[in-house]
């Protein structure tokens, strides 16, 4: 079969595409012919080691998938040949087949494409354990979404107006913060890029606290990290809820007096922890968000589509931190 493979440290350039031995299904396994991949701004960094989880070489990257069962391994009474399904793996899921856990698999329904079950299940459910079990987000309150184009951003954008909030968007073009606007948010800031002097973070701060008023930001959403985490941490709201879910800027250095003065929490979201180690809640999120889905209150947006050949571009082209929503490959 094919596939895209990492067989040494290094940028997207380095992947190779070339043949692999079809995976035979273990045990609980399945094998899932795979028809879409979601491609996930940490995938460019486990294949440059530079991920807290690093995969043994060679290996395939890319961990959102949907396809079709076609085997089951011994032991498989929940799925059956020919179900339509998505998984979140560890790695492995730019290939044409791959054998996955049964217990990772879920079912998605025949209404959905499966390039839209690989734009939804890992970035939505990122977003949506974020907000509604990390942050707790009520309805009313105000939610601040940095990087609100961007794959979990936007989720995160829909998730919230879904969820009763009043979301506003921070984005890095006047282009992306329209397409945030489109999908929901209220409102927002395009801020400049860094690096920051001393004059530079302070008008980043008054940025924030403009958009924020005077109440401020009762979840902040933070999917960008560096200087720009602290500049929107000094506009929370008392008792605010800052969910720490990625850092493509760099990871902030917080003065953690800022707690004090502003009785807030700084909360960090784990998704691939929390379907391991709270599968129930996982699934109850995910038939939440299918409920959204079914019911239009979410609509994942995909930017670019790339063949399975091309996987190395949809990677970097996801690293260059120009696209907007979600990236995939099908196959």
């Amino acid at each position: 079969m094919k596939a895209i493979i990492s067989e040494q440290i290094g940028p997207p350039e380095t992947l190779v595409f070339c043949d692999v031995p079809k995976p035979q299904p273990k045990p609980n396994e399945v094998l899932v012919q795979i028809k879409a991949v979601g491609i996930n701004y940490f995938d460019a960094l486990i294949i440059e080691d530079k991920y807290q989880f690093k995969p043994p070489r060679p290996f395939a990257p890319c961990s959102e998938i949907s396809g079709v069962v076609t085997e089951l391994g011994e032991g498989v009474h929940n799925l059956s040949v020919g179900d339509r399904v998505c998984a979140n793996i560890s790695h492995g899921g730019m290939t044409e087949f791959a054998a996955v856990s049964a217990d990772r698999c879920l079912a998605i329904e025949d209404t959905m494409p499966f390039d839209i079950a690989a734009a939804t299940f890992m970035t939505y459910g990122t977003s949506y354990h974020a907000l509604k079990n990390r942050a707790e987000l009520k309805q009313g309150e105000v939610l601040l979404v940095l990087g609100a184009a961007g794959g979990v951003g936007l989720a995160a954008v829909e998730l919230g107006v879904a969820m009763g909030a009043k979301v506003l968007a921070a984005c890095s073009s006047q282009e992306k913060l329209d397409i945030a606007i489109k999908n929901g948010a209220s409102g927002g800031v395009v801020y400049p890029l860094g690096p920051f002097d001393n004059d530079g973070k302070k008008a980043l701060r008054e940025l924030f606290k403009n958009l924020g008023g005077a109440k401020g930001f009762d979840v902040i959403y933070d999917a960008v990290g560096g200087d720009y985490c602290e500049a929107a941490l000094r506009s929370i709201a008392w008792k605010g809820r800052l969910l720490v879910v990625g850092f493509p800027s760099g990871i902030p250095s917080i003065p953690l007096n800022l707690t004090l003065l502003k009785g807030c929490s700084i909360v960090g979201v784990f998704f691939g922890m929390h379907v391991a180690m709270e599968p129930a809640a996982h699934h109850e999120n995910v038939k939440e968000i299918q409920a959204f889905y079914r019911n239009g209150k979410i609509s994942p947006y995909i930017s670019k589509r790339f063949a399975l050949a091309d996987g190395a571009l949809a990677i970097e082209h996801l690293k260059s931190r120009q696209a907007t929503g979600k990236v995939v490959v099908t196959i």
